[in-house]
């Protein structure tokens, strides 16, 4: 299902901003959207400050492996350190001399001179803190990471993209502005942590911006092959024969023709006119982006387009391969391809916590049989596709985790082993749109376990995303009391990521 996202706050009169969506556009227009409210201030700015030259990306993909991916296993093995902190693979050569990855890697290893690694990855939060990795925010807890509604979150970095678009000059200017038929910004395969334990984790929500700013989420709803739950041999969820992504909830109501949608929308610019006299509340403000939002989601075909995964071959969705971070990869470039500017696939956990990446228990079976191929395969034939499209160039792509893992596994028997958290060094891709081919940016000591060369923080990423979109990272946006926040509260760009 397509979701807006929002919440049910409640105003001085008893009046929940639900109802007054609903009473005053939502239900008019017989829209099957998912809940679209905001409880956020009225927010004035800057337009978005780019810089003079055209921004080398246009676009990101942002491929996220919650949980925490182990560098020593992965991207940064030691194959001369102790067994119990090389662990138990072997290495292969990569198209970089002298680089090595895991064995469970081939693909990668044959594509790695296309792609940027970053080895020394390093903060002081050794928590699930996606919102760390995916906000300006410069300190995250425990509070906070299982808490989506902390008042102290900031937005997510794509929240921010949306904000400054809807502030742009040509909107200060007072010029029509209409809304795009594809969100802006879109997040996969459902909404952040609701299929697992019974937390709401934090990271992809407008934060201070207020929920008007969180994403686009379309949900899958499609088979996966035996119960949809965790299966030790198969956390992830294969894609049975005749699966697919479906995207439910933004069908016309049954009795609603474009007509009566044309003559709903109508009424609605008369409802419009009586607003006219009221203050420019968060409610009504929200009111009018969502609305606008919902009326393009329903009508757009180029959007239902896009969520047509039966429009791509066979042949090419086997490439990207049957399973659902791999078929969500592919979404998130027809997504692209269709217009979105950020979309964002969350490989998260499903029917319990310690799912995903989060390998504290049978980490040498789950990266051998299930993670490591799944990602290895979806991932680069992204980068294929991307490239045979002509879209590399302009489509950056990130592919991060929140921390890495102990240098030294842990041991509770040969069904338990694995490693646990550890924020001082570890390692992720980028790729396409500003950023160098075949560059290994800093390095790790022989055991993993700090940088040796060259750290780099999850803010210093987000800095060089933002640069590489054309967008100042230390410009200010306000928070919900109007002060001025600056997009990332520290860090800088990666000069040696850069093309």
């Amino acid at each position: 299902m397509l979701r807006v996202l929002g919440s049910p706050k409640r105003l001085c009169d008893g009046v929940t901003r639900r109802d007054l969506l609903q009473a005053g556009g939502i239900s008019l227009l017989g829209l099957g959207l998912g809940e679209l409210a905001a409880d956020s201030p009225s927010l004035t700015g800057q337009g978005g400050t780019r810089s003079a030259d055209r921004p080398p990306a246009k676009h990101v993909i942002l491929l996220f492996l919650y949980g925490a991916v182990s560098q020593l296993d992965t991207l940064d093995p030691k194959p001369d350190a102790p067994q119990d902190i090389r662990g138990p693979f072997g290495t292969i050569a990569t198209r970089l001399p002298g680089v090595r990855v895991s064995e469970h890697l081939p693909r990668l290893a044959s594509a790695l001179d296309r792609v940027s690694l970053v080895r020394s990855m390093s903060h002081p939060y050794p928590i699930h803190g996606v919102a760390y990795a995916v906000t300006g925010i410069d300190r995250v807890d425990i509070p906070m990471e299982l808490n989506r509604h902390d008042i102290r979150h900031w937005p997510y970095f794509g929240s921010v993209l949306d904000y400054l678009d809807d502030n742009a000059p040509a909107r200060a200017r007072g010029e029509r502005v209409t809304a795009p038929r594809v969100p802006r910004t879109i997040h996969l395969p459902w909404l952040q942590s609701t299929r697992s334990a019974p937390h709401q984790r934090a990271g992809y929500f407008g934060g201070f911006l207020g929920p008007r700013y969180n994403p686009v989420v379309a949900e899958f709803a499609g088979r996966t092959a035996g119960a949809a739950t965790y299966r030790p041999d198969d956390p992830h969820g294969s894609i049975a024969a005749g699966g697919r992504f479906e995207i439910a909830h933004t069908a016309l109501a049954a009795d609603l023709t474009l007509d009566r949608l044309n003559r709903r929308v109508r009424l609605m610019e008369q409802f419009d006119q009586q607003l006219r006299h009221l203050d420019e509340t968060a409610a009504v403000a929200s009111l009018g982006r969502s609305r606008r939002l919902a009326l393009s989601v329903t009508t757009s075909p180029q959007l239902r387009q896009a969520l047509d995964l039966d429009r791509e071959p066979l042949s090419m969705r086997e490439r990207y391969g049957q399973h659902l971070f791999g078929q969500s990869t592919l979404q998130a470039r027809r997504l692209i391809e269709a217009g979105a500017r950020l979309v964002s696939v969350h490989w998260d956990e499903w029917g319990l916590s310690d799912g995903a990446w989060d390998t504290h228990e049978r980490q040498t079976v789950r990266l051998k049989n299930e993670l490591c191929p799944g990602f290895d395969q979806a991932f680069t034939a992204l980068l294929d596709d991307l490239e045979q499209r002509g879209m590399l160039d302009e489509t950056l792509v990130v592919c991060m985790t929140e921390h890495g893992r102990t240098p030294l596994a842990e041991r509770r028997g040969d069904s338990l082993d694995g490693r646990n958290h550890w924020s001082e060094c570890y390692s992720i891709l980028l790729a396409g749109g500003g950023v160098a081919r075949g560059r290994i940016v800093g390095a790790s000591d022989g055991r993993g376990a700090y940088p040796s060369e060259r750290p780099v923080s999850p803010k210093d990423i987000l800095c060089t995303i933002y640069h590489v979109l054309g967008i100042d990272p230390h410009r200010t946006i306000p928070d919900r009391l109007g002060r001025p926040m600056p997009l990332v509260a520290e860090g800088g760009v990666v000069r040696e990521l850069l093309a």
